[in-house]
């Protein structure tokens, strides 16, 4: 059973973003627009990159048949926990110190950098591209305009988003 769940859950992904967009008018107003709007726009990504396990697909084949990739049960962990759950928590932290609004922007940017990059060095779409483009990189630079922050909070919203990221590379890319 869990299997299922684990293959499917990005199918709950819409109707959630839609659920949360509703939920704006009663806890939106203490979170700038921008940082709440990261949420659905992120679970829109999802659905583009891992609609039909397009994008475990596009990932196992580029890693080889040497790597273990990520099995449905790691793309389930990386989207809903360190996605869903890490966004819920930069809404309570932005709620106290709108500040911390950045964490947001860094999870959007840095993403949608990897998904840009990897478009140009194999001049090839991959499974989340148009959505890191044109939603993820214009909510990003909005959150960046809107959000003051010091250096040092800056600096350890990218840190932990990079640390973020280069887990889930190194998990990738494990001996089969």
């Amino acid at each position: 059973m869990l299997d299922r769940f684990f293959q499917n859950w990005v199918y709950a992904a819409p109707p959630f973003a839609l659920l949360v967009l509703g939920l704006y008018p009663f806890i939106g107003p203490t979170i700038e627009l921008s940082v709440f709007l990261s949420l659905p726009i992120y679970m829109v990504h999802q659905f583009e990159e891992h609609d039909n396990n397009r994008f475990a697909v596009y990932l196992n084949d580029m890693m080889g048949k040497d790597r273990r990739g990520l099995a449905p049960r790691d793309i389930w962990i990386i989207n809903v926990v360190f996605v869903w759950f890490f966004i819920l928590a930069v809404f309570c932290l932005s709620a106290s110190n709108p500040s911390w609004g950045v964490l947001a922007a860094y999870l959007l940017a840095i993403n949608g950098f990897v998904h840009i990059v990897w478009a140009i060095k194999f001049r090839t779409y991959n499974p989340g591209l148009w959505t890191a483009v044109f939603l993820f990189v214009p909510c990003a630079i909005w959150i960046f305009r809107v959000v003051p922050a010091h250096v040092a909070i800056h600096a350890i919203a990218a840190l932990v988003v990079i640390v973020l990221h280069a887990t889930i590379m190194v998990l990738a890319r494990r001996a089969a």
